[in-house]
Order: C-alpha cells, then sequence, then structure tokens
C-alpha cells in the first residue's frame, strides 16, 4: 500500500498550517481512513514522548491524537530544540545526536534528508493517507538551499503542496502571490491552490480578492477558514502570545517568567483555562506581580536562563514571595534551578560550566549525555491522587532533598517537597493535566475548592472544532483530487 499526500506550506510561521494538518487528519479519521501526520523538520521547545520512546515536536502528538494513533518518532524526524540564538539540539528519529550552530546544520541537510525520507516511505507503506506539515515559509530564500523542511521534501517525495495564509495579520493576497512568485517552476506547478485562515466578517466582501487571485495565479483557493474565537490547540511554540493574554483576575494567581530557553510551556494549558486561576507569564523587563505560587518552568539552557532570572528580578522576588507564605513549583528544568549546583561538563546545553542555584532544595544536579526520555505515571503524594506525563531531560538530581519525593511513579520515585512543604521540584511534564492531580495542587497552592476541568476533554473538543471547520469550510471536492 502507497499512502495518498498533501503538504500543508505556510506563507509565514503561525499561519495556520499544524491546525489544518489536525484537522484534515480528524476529518479523514472521521471517515474511517487510516491517516497519519508528518512533519519532515520541527523547530520547537514544546516536545512529547512517542510510544517507541522518542522524543517529537508536541504538535505532531496531537496530529496523532486527530488520527486515532499513538505518536511516533517517524512522525516526526527531525526536531530542532533551540539552545542559544545561533544553535541548537538535533533530534533524529527521536534521539539527540548532538548539539549544532545554524550553519553546520546546514551543512549537514542532505544527510537528514534520507532519515525523513526513510521515515516517510514507512509512514506511506502503512497508511492510506500522510497528510504533512512544513514549516515556516517555502519562500526564505536564504535557506532554500538543501532545504528539508518545505519545497525541498516536496520535490523529493514527489507530494503535492497547498499554501495556507492568515488574513488576519493583514496583506494576505500580498503573501500568497509573493510566495508562489519566489518559487521555481517546478514548485509553482507543485502548489495545487490556497486557503485563507483565520477570517472574521462577511465573505461576500471578500469574494473579490479570491476572485482576482484565482485569476492571477491559476491556483483555486480551496476554502476559507474562520477565526475560531477561544479555539485551543497545544501549541508548537507561540511564546510571545503568552507573555500578553489578556487575563481575568480569578481566585489564585500563579505568575511564571517566561524565560528565553522555556520548554513544553503546554505544561500551564490546563492553568490558562481553569476558571479559578489568573495565570500570569511575565517576559523581560516586565514587574513581576504578587501571588499565590510561582512556577518556574522546564528551560532547554537552565544555567543560562537562571542567569537570565536573577538579572530579571526573580530570584528575591521568589524568597519574597515564600516568606510571604506562597507557594513554589518548578517543573524539569526549574526544578533543577531550585537546587544547589547545576554541572555540565560536557557544555550539553552551552558551554561547559557550572552555576550555583537557588538552594532551596538540598540537591545538586549533573547534565549527562543520556537524556530521559519516558512515559510515567503513578499517584502525587499529596492526598495520593493519580499523576500521568512525561519526562524529558538531561540531568540527574541528587540529595537529601529526593527523600522526600513528590511522586511515587511505577518506575520510581519523582521530585522532591522541602521539609516546610511549601516548595515542590519535579521532572514530571504534564503535571497538571488529570483532573485528580491538578486538585491536589492547587489545593496544595492555596485553594479551596478547585473546579478542575477536564483537559482531556478540552484538548479532544479542540480537535472536533478544527476538524468541522475543515470539514465545512473546505472544498473536499477539489481536495480528494489534489491527494496524490
Amino acid at each position: 500500500m502507497t499512502a495518498k499526500t498533501l503538504m500543508i506550506q505556510g506563507c509565514t510561521s503561525d499561519a495556520g498550517k499544524s491546525a489544518l494538518v489536525t484537522g484534515l487528519c480528524r476529518v479523514l479519521y472521521r471517515h474511517g481512513r487510516r491517516v497519519a501526520p508528518f512533519k519532515p523538520q520541527n523547530m520547537a521547545l514544546n516536545s512529547a514522548v512517542t510510544a517507541d520512546g522518542g522524543e517529537i515536536g508536541r504538535a505532531q502528538a496531537v496530529q496523532a491524537q486527530a488520527c486515532g494513533l499513538e505518536p511516533h518518532t517517524d512522525m516526526n524526524p527531525v526536531l530542532l530544540k533551540p539552545n542559544t540564538d545561533v544553535g541548537a539540539q538535533v533530534i533524529v528519529h527521536g534521539r539527540a545526536i548532538g548539539n549544532m550552530v545554524a550553519r553546520r546544520y546546514h551543512e549537514f541537510k542532505p544527510v537528514l534528508l534520507e532519515s525523513v525520507l526513510a521515515s516517510f516511505a514507512r509512514l506511506k507503506s502503512e497508511y492510506e493517507y500522510v497528510v504533512v506539515e512544513g514549516a515556516g515559509s517555502p519562500a526564505e530564500i536564504n535557506l532554500r538551499d538543501n532545504d528539508i523542511a518545505n519545497m525541498g521534501f516536496a520535490e523529493a517525495a514527489d507530494c503535492p503542496v497547498v499554501i495556507i495564509a492568515d488574513i488576519d495579520r493583514g496583506g494576505v493576497f500580498a503573501h500568497l502571490v509573493g510566495t508562489l512568485e519566489l518559487l521555481s517552476k517546478s514548485e509553482q506547478a507543485r502548489v495545487q491552490g490556497f486557503v485563507i485562515n483565520r477570517f472574521r466578517g462577511d465573505i461576500g466582501l471578500l469574494q473579490p480578492g479570491l476572485d482576482w487571485l484565482e485569476r492571477r495565479t491559476g491556483k483555486p483557493v480551496l476554502g476559507v477558514l474562520p477565526y475560531l474565537h477561544g479555539l485551543h490547540l497545544e501549541a508548537e511554540d507561540g511564546l510571545g502570545k503568552l507573555s500578553f493574554e489578556a487575563q481575568v483576575t480569578q481566585p489564585l494567581r500563579v505568575v511564571v517568567p517566561l524565560l528565553p530557553r522555556i520548554s513544553n510551556h503546554t505544561d500551564f494549558d490546563p492553568l490558562r483555562l481553569h476558571p479559578d486561576v489568573d495565570l500570569r507569564f511575565v517576559a523581560a523587563g516586565e514587574s513581576i506581580p504578587s501571588a499565590d505560587l510561582i512556577i518556574l518552568p522546564g528551560s532547554k539552557n537552565v544555567r543560562g536562563d537562571l542567569v537570565w532570572l536573577r538579572g530579571n528580578g526573580w530570584e528575591e522576588a521568589v524568597y519574597r514571595n515564600l516568606r510571604y507564605g506562597g507557594r513554589l513549583i518548578g517543573i524539569c528544568g526549574g526544578f533543577q534551578m531550585l537546587g544547589q549546583c547545576i554541572h555540565d561538563p560536557l557544555g550539553l546545553e552551552a558551554d561547559a560550566g557550572e552555576s550555583v542555584g537557588l538552594g532551596l532544595l538540598d540537591m545538586e544536579t549533573k547534565l549527562k549525555q543520556e537524556k530521559q526520555l519516558r512515559r510515567v505515571s503513578g499517584k502525587l503524594v499529596l492526598a495520593d491522587a493519580p499523576v500521568s506525563g512525561y519526562e524529558i531531560h538531561t540531568g540527574v538530581s541528587v540529595g537529601s532533598a529526593l527523600s522526600r519525593p513528590v511522586a511515587r511513579l511505577e518506575n520510581g520515585d519523582d521530585g522532591a517537597i522541602s521539609a516546610d512543604g511549601r516548595i515542590l521540584g519535579t521532572y514530571v511534564h504534564g503535571l497538571f493535566d488529570r483532573k485528580e492531580a491538578c486538585d491536589a495542587l492547587l489545593r496544595w497552592a492555596g485553594l479551596a475548592q478547585p473546579s478542575t476541568l477536564d483537559y482531556e476533554a478540552l484538548r479532544e473538543a479542540g480537535i472536533e472544532r478544527m476538524a468541522d471547520a475543515v470539514e465545512k469550510h473546505l472544498d473536499w471536492g477539489k481536495l480528494d483530487l489534489i491527494f496524490a
């Protein structure tokens, strides 16, 4: 069996590629099709642990859910996790192969194309449909040589392409025409149509523009997707949005530093959506508000982000918050910051060296070559509440603080609770996903009667809502002919 395929590329980052692929996958799944998602190369600090024990982008895990599948490393064979402005950890088939600066990675891409095509071939042999997501824009002139993420992959895999653009940003026709103009003749021929995303207003007023676009390019507009207010799909990255979202004051105040290399900020989605929680992400230069709970998030460069924390006044804010009765949680890299020292002798995240931690837990952490990747489940010590999630970390922590664990997991104890019970650290991502665990943690933080939502149901509802829009507003007669 050889699957039918279609690749979704975008005029810009955040044009809606991930959401459209999610919707397409769920519609096909609804109709009984065996479908899988695929993204050749992803750059994201939100990741997921797969059924085969590897690491892929979070968006592909959501898309796998839309297909009724467990996520697999073949769905995202190359993942880049930036740890500096010019470098990233390179993960191939779910395993880190090392750090590379941008120029070295650019030279290495022809080698990676073999891995990408091997994963794609396996999916094509196992499924009826494969829906492919591009990365960024195919019209980035400086990135076109050796491309494996957009048209370079589409040409190598002989894959038809649909381009999506976000009308809410403005300039949608310039985006689409300009993107098409910057492609080669063979790439232009590969583009089978356009989708316009996040439209609000009277579609009749847009119609003259759609007619002009089709005449100008000779490509059909396959549909106009509406702006879906309040849509929740776990983000690939999207850090900028998080720091400036309007918040409504709720009983429990939670603040999170928006670290330069924050990772897996989807950990906080259940709190962002919680009716009793006022969650605020605080960026550089912003004042740090008083809070009932401060959470230090995961980080792809723990020592570097610890410097940032101190430079932005967070160390004193944390100490002050604890003095006034507040609570503190550290997750993964944030947990490591709570200890006495962080050692990185191999320079796995940045330059080799060590950094003094916040000194709030009696433990030290050493970063080691082998990354811990596993799904976990067990019970929180707090209220014996069931918890499940995943671990993604290179650090190994030791010290007397670990004798008071946060959770009893199937594979052993996790984390630490301070002697006074007001500081909690854990390696578990997805800490708040299960209602029972979220309730227990919010009660610990001071919320008397949490009314926690069913986050799994919310995640599924977001996928269904996106699929409803895709099924209603796209021309499926034309799409069926495009899949090849």
